[in-house]
């Protein structure tokens, strides 16, 4: 893997044109199918100009996940009703990578627009885990977090809903961080469940990580739910557990929990101990009832979002036209993946079915107050993030004919 350290030392010995140059001749090298998109011409000619940049990440290059928002590079979130679309403007964390001196060199694959956990409902073909090709690298963002394992890039960025960085740093090895909700400007991210996701930080190690998330982290007057105010986060990069109490949640350990998982977090928590740190169980009754919560909520919000892709302003559009109701639905029918349809239609009859909204927002707030002050209160949690190793990939790649010419389309 590579890191940013690393990457600067090259800048100082050689020109950021050339440091460019040389990640996207990794990249196109690559066999993992972490792209979507390469910046082929864009991204040398923005190394001109950070290489003069005063900034913490000049010339450095970064991978972004493909459905955040960046001026003039195809964003598709992995689906073929966004295939040739082109925002016309950046999204808030574009924007600080930018004043930063980062060089943005292409899209990163995902699950269309967001939805899934293995970064094989992409419409360009699943991305393949760098440690071990026949598994999958976790998802949503399985390119982002397979891009660093495999020393394409230093870093990257990801979304988050229900596990998307966390997961995939997790089978890849790296590092990821779902922030705080708010902390991290929303604008510009293509939603999926506005009210759960968040844009995070992925990288090869922990300074980098909180370098980047320290760039892209502050308020944003455009996204309502910013949280006002600056802070510098690499303050808190001291190696010195003495004296942490950690919190382990009982409720997440028992019946379907992989042994060697178990052993894993386990092994982490002593190692902490050994360090200095204390540990104690700590209850989070509501456990139980958070996937049913995230279901709800999340298909009914990608229900309403994605009610705006219709092919009438941009995105697919097919060949011929009928009434606008047809019209409508058959690009709707052939832009959009088997999990994307299965999601809007569960959102749909959620939204329909009255009640259950309200009650599961209540459910939503209770489970967030409680899970923050349960019984010990602990300075820190260790919770599992899931309960199996990375699966082995279920779709063939002989089942995705147009993945084939994805390569050919970008360039690669």
């Amino acid at each position: 893997m590579i890191t940013v350290s690393q990457t600067l030392e090259d800048l100082r010995n050689s020109s950021a044109k050339k440091v460019i140059s040389q990640c996207i001749d990794r990249i196109e090298a690559g066999k993992f199918n972490t792209f979507i998109t390469v910046a082929k011409e864009s991204a040398p000619e923005a190394a001109n100009i950070s290489g003069n940049s005063k900034g913490p990440l000049a010339g450095v290059p970064i991978a972004i996940k493909d459905n955040i928002s960046t001026k003039g590079i195809r964003t598709t979130c992995a689906s073929r009703i966004l295939g040739g679309y082109v925002p016309p403007y950046d999204a808030h964390v574009i924007e600080r990578l930018k004043e930063a001196g980062a060089v943005i060199v292409g899209k990163v694959n995902m699950d269309e627009f967001a939805m899934g956990t293995s970064t094989e409902t992409s419409y360009y073909g699943p991305t393949l885990n760098p440690w071990d090709t026949k598994r999958v690298p976790g998802g949503s963002s399985g390119g982002s977090a397979a891009t660093i394992a495999a020393g394409e890039v230093p870093l990257a960025l990801g979304s988050d809903t229900g596990g998307s960085v966390r997961c995939p740093a997790s089978f890849c090895g790296v590092v990821g961080l779902k922030p705080t909700y708010g902390v991290i400007s929303r604008y510009g991210l293509i939603s999926y469940a506005n009210s759960l996701e968040q844009i995070g930080p992925i990288a090869s190690n922990v300074a980098d990580m909180t370098l980047l998330f320290n760039v892209i982290a502050g308020h944003d007057p455009r996204d309502s739910t910013s949280v006002p105010g600056e802070k510098d986060y690499t303050n808190a990069l001291v190696d010195d557990v003495k004296g942490l109490t950690i919190g382990v949640p009982k409720d997440y350990f028992g019946d379907g929990i992989d042994q060697a998982v178990e052993k894993s977090v386990w092994n982490g928590v002593h190692r902490l101990e050994d360090l200095g740190a204390s540990w104690q169980e700590v209850e989070m009754p509501h456990t139980k009832y958070a996937l049913a919560a995230y279901y709800v909520i999340a298909m009914s919000e990608a229900s309403s979002n994605l009610a705006r892709f219709d092919g009438m302003r941009y995105g697919l559009r097919l060949e011929k036209d009928h009434d606008w109701h047809t019209t409508y639905s058959e690009i709707r029918a052939q832009g959009f993946g088997e999990e994307v349809k299965r999601r809007i239609l569960l959102g749909t009859y959620a939204l329909s079915a009255g009640p259950a909204i309200p009650t599961t927002f209540r459910l939503s707030i209770s489970f967030t107050y409680l899970s923050t002050r349960s019984s010990a209160s602990p300075d820190v949690r260790i919770p599992l993030l899931t309960p199996g190793l990375c699966s082995h990939l279920s779709i063939l790649r002989t089942q995705y004919p147009h993945w084939i010419l994805h390569l050919g389309a970008t360039g690669r």
